[in-house]
Order: structure tokens, then sequence, then C-alpha cells
């Protein structure tokens, strides 16, 4: 794989608040906010949000020494980047959640304030009841009620944490990834060199500000490049994806990230008359893997509006990293088709009827590798994938095992191993699965995602974005097991679905399930960033007999 560009020393000397500050003085719109709930935009400039942040910052100062942690305890809106910037700018470590939910989110929250230890709670007006009826905080700040004369941003040192970026599987003790100011700048560069995010950009989405895809795309890209964040609430793009696609098209020089299953649900849902689409620039697929079908049905549905083929960019990343690792340049998507057999046994071998893959393409500003029992391997070989640059994180907190974030490669320490599979073919990066949730048959090497994808097509009654694949070990051997969510108002015989799934697996990969359980929409477990919790699935229907 080419050598990346290196992220330049002077941009991971400037913290992301000093980029803000440098900017207080600029009239033009930083943050809308599209509540749909109340038909209703809220916008806030530079000045008017430099000027928040500083309020923040003093009250916060007032009550927290620096170095505390500091959680973020709001819901998609304005007071969102209010509370994060605020505790930047007062030299704290902003733990960035949501507000408390269901009472499985409930129950990860807990776990997660506990873990980061953060007395001090940041919250909205609008999340504040829901904050207080949940549990006591040492201090409980409604930000967008605070009022004062403000304190200047503390000066930090590039390597100061600045943020807890806790990862989203729900069946272990959360571990929050320590994000360090050089972290931020330096993620941020990789994607306005990636996706050519500049003043004039427009970041535009609705992925949740606690997820780490969110947080860089929707709230410290914009700042760090110049340019304008409007962003909506989850749910409201997953009730209704025409509002995505609207929001795409009413802005200009749009950036927009999503995962996979977003794109498959605009698609399913349609475009709208009218619709203009040709300011997208870029379009990142990312967050989980990407298939290629989804790229082709979104291109068919949205190309006659004006969508363009290299607006879609397939790319790859994780919360360790900061968010970015590779992603597919200008020319847009690419793929190739690989023999099962071979890639099976840790080759890529190129065929005609095989397994389709798509590329993630190259990395910008940090080095990857692909790794096989602590030696490089060269192209064509499946290894794990590790990674080393300014954008990686320093360690989970307090868990002393800041060891796995500096793996030795050729007497070389400071790489992390992302835990994924990969190889390099051409130069570009493929993603070919997670090396804990590979499935093992019969010495036969199986990607959860592969099968996923072959059973969420199998039978329009399967939810193609909600289905789970795992691997069981018991009395009777080794064997595969597939959970899928029934379609919301499908009418069809169950018998005939667990078959067709049997038949698509069977016929795609050559193996046969151990079993098909299919359960109500809503009834696969989900982490906080909407994702099916594999192995959680696997915990509560492990058993299972289809």
């Amino acid at each position: 794989m080419p050598r990346p560009a290196t992220v330049p020393e002077a941009v991971l000397r400037v913290s992301i608040v000093e980029r803000l500050f440098a900017r207080a003085d600029d009239d033009r719109p930083l943050f809308t906010h599209q509540d749909h709930s109340h038909d209703a935009e809220h916008t806030v400039t530079w000045a008017e949000f430099a000027a928040r942040v500083r309020v923040v910052a003093g009250e916060l100062r007032r009550v927290a020494e620096p170095g505390e942690r500091v959680a973020v305890l709001a819901g998609q809106e304005l007071a969102y980047p209010l509370a994060f910037f605020g505790a930047l700018a007062a030299g704290l470590i902003a733990v960035p959640l949501m507000p408390p939910g269901n009472r499985a989110q409930a129950e990860r929250l807990g776990g997660v304030l506990a873990d980061s230890g953060a007395r001090v709670w940041l919250t909205s007006s609008a999340a504040a009841a829901r904050v207080r009826e949940f549990g006591d905080a040492g201090d409980l700040l409604v930000v967008d009620e605070l009022s004062g004369p403000g304190a200047d941003p503390v000066p930090v040192a590039p390597e100061s944490p600045a943020y807890l970026q806790y990862t989203s599987g729900s069946t272990r003790e959360p571990a929050g990834a320590v994000i360090p100011h050089r972290a931020i700048v330096a993620a941020c560069w990789q994607g306005s060199r990636a996706y050519a995010v500049d003043e004039g950009t427009t970041c535009a989405g609705w992925i949740p500000f606690f997820h780490d895809m969110g947080l860089i795309q929707l709230l410290c890209l914009p700042v760090f490049a110049g340019g304008r964040a409007v962003f909506m609430a989850p749910a409201e793009f997953v009730h209704r994806p025409a509002r995505w696609l609207r929001q795409l098209a009413d802005y200009p020089a749009v950036f927009t990230a999503a995962p996979n299953f977003a794109y498959d649900l605009a698609a399913e849902a349609g475009a709208e008359a009218g619709l203009d689409l040709s300011d997208v620039r870029v379009a990142l697929n990312g967050a989980e893997p990407v298939r290629p079908r989804t790229g082709e049905r979104f291109l068919e549905v949205f190309g006659p509006h004006g969508f363009r083929r290299e607006a879609y960019r397939p790319s790859y990343g994780l919360a360790e990293a900061t968010v970015y690792v590779a992603s597919a340049g200008p020319e847009g998507p690419s793929g190739a088709v690989f023999d099962r057999e071979t890639l099976a046994q840790g080759r890529a071998v190129e065929t005609v009827d095989g397994q389709e893959l798509i590329s993630v393409g190259r990395p910008i500003g940090q080095d990857v590798r692909i790794v096989h029992e602590g030696r490089e391997q060269p192209e064509g070989l499946v290894g794990e994938i590790w990674i080393r640059g300014p954008n990686v994180a320093t360690g989970y907190w307090r868990r002393g095992d800041a060891a796995a974030f500096d793996a030795t490669l050729d007497g070389a320490g400071g790489w992390l191993r992302t835990g994924d599979l990969g190889v390099v073919h051409r130069g570009d990066l493929y993603v070919t699965g997670r090396l804990k949730d590979l499935i093992v048959v019969d010495g036969r090497n199986f990607h959860p995602q592969d099968i996923e994808a072959a059973a969420g097509e199998a039978h329009p009654a399967v939810r193609r974005d909600r289905v789970a694949a795992f691997g069981v070990a018991d009395e009777h051997g080794e064997g595969a097991v597939v959970v899928a969510e029934w379609a919301r108002d499908a009418d069809a015989d169950l018998k005939e679905v667990t078959r067709a799934v049997l038949r698509a697996v069977s016929r795609e990969h050559d193996l046969t399930l151990r079993a098909v359980h299919l359960v109500p929409s809503g009834g696969l477990p989900r982490t906080s960033s909407g994702k099916v919790a594999r192995s959680a699935a696997k915990a509560r229907y492990g058993g299972a007999r289809g």
C-alpha cells in the first residue's frame, strides 16, 4: 500500500477549540438544527456560538477542576455542541453520551457514568427533566439556560485528553477510548483531505453526536475546516428517510455520512418529486460493512435525481482511531470479486464468479498494515488490520492497557491492533471481517456479515439491516446460527421464510445453518449507534433452534 501523506506538526499543535475561537467574530452560520418535530430550524453563527461556549466554560471552571470528566447528556440539538465545546474550552474531559431513554439504554448509561467517574453532567432544557429523574449528579448544568461573563479557553497540550469515546458494544463492561486533543485535529485534517471539506462545505446528516462518526463529521470537522453543519435527530431520519435526502438537496456543497443500512432505507423509501442531489459532493458509507448491492440500489434510485456515482465513498474507521482510517477517493466506489474458498483460507484471488467485496480505498495521514502472527503480510494475503498515526487514541480509560495501543511491528512500536481482518488488493484496502466474530465450521472460516447479507436478501419478510449471524459450539460440534427480524406488516409463512434463508446461505456459502430464528421487529439487540449487536444476539439466541 502506498505511503500516505502525514499530518503536519503545525496542525497537531492547534486545538479544535483554538480553531473555534479564531473565528469568534464570524457572522456566518455554523450549526443549524432541523427540528422536524416542531417544523422549525434553529441556527447559531460562529460569533454567537463562541460567545455561548465562553459562558459554559466559565461556569464549568467554577464547579470543576481541570482534567475532570464531564458527561454530556443531551439530545440532537444545539445544546449538544455547546456542552461539548464548553467542556473542552474549560480544560475538562468531555464524555459524549445520550439522555436516558429505555431500560437498556439507562443501564448502559449508568455503567458509562460509573466508569468515567463524571461528577458534572451537562444537559439541555429539553432533556433536563429526564436527566434529573435518572440520577443525581454532583453538579447538573443546563447549558442553554446559563448566563454570565464567561471565560477564555484554557490552553491545552496536544497529548492531554479531550474526550472519552465509549464503544457501543452492549455485552461487556464499557470501554472509553481516550481521545487526546491532537487526535481530534488529526482526524479532522484527514477528513478534510479525504473528502475535500473546506469553508464552503455543508456537513449534513443525522448521525448521533455521541457516536464517533457523528461527533467528528457534524461537530468537529466543520469547526476545523471553517464550514457549516446542518443536522437532525436520528429518529427523524428513521421515521421518514426522505428528510435526509431533502436536507442534502437543500444545502450547497454537501458532505454527508451514514452507515450502510441508511442507504438501503433511503433507497427503499424512494425519491420525492423535484429532488436534486447534484450538489452532494461526498456521501460517506461507513461504520458497518459496506455491501455491494447497497451502492447499486442507491445509485439506481437517486442517480436520475443528480446523485453522482463518484460522490459515493465507501470508508473504514473505528472509535479508537477517532473514526478515520481509509476511504475511496474522488473516483468513487470500486470493488473486486474473490474466490470464496481461497479467501476463507486467507488469500485474495480474483475470479469471475465468487464473493464481491467493496474497497474502502486508501489511508490518509496514517500507516495501515496487514499483519498475521506478528509479520506484515504482502498484498493479497489476509490478516489483521494494524494502524499507526496521530489520530489514534492513547488507550482505554482506567484500563491500564495502553500497551494494546502500542503493538510492535518490525521493531517499531505505536501500532493499534484493530481486531478487524483485511487484505490489500491492487493497492486498496478491503475489510473482510472481524477477528473475534469469525465463524469457524469444519475448519472453514466464514465472516458473519457475508452470511447476514445472504440471509437478508433471501425473502422480503426478512429485514435486510436486522440480521445477526454467529458461531456456536456444543455437543453437536461447530455450527452457525442466523437470527433475523421479521419485516413490519410482512405477510408470509414462517416455514417458507425459514427455508428461503437456509437455501440462500447454502447456495451462497455452501454452509448449512444450525438454526434460523425469526423474531419480531425490534427483537434483535442493538448498540447505542443503532447497529445489530452481534455478540448480544448470540448471548440471547445462541441456543435457538429454527
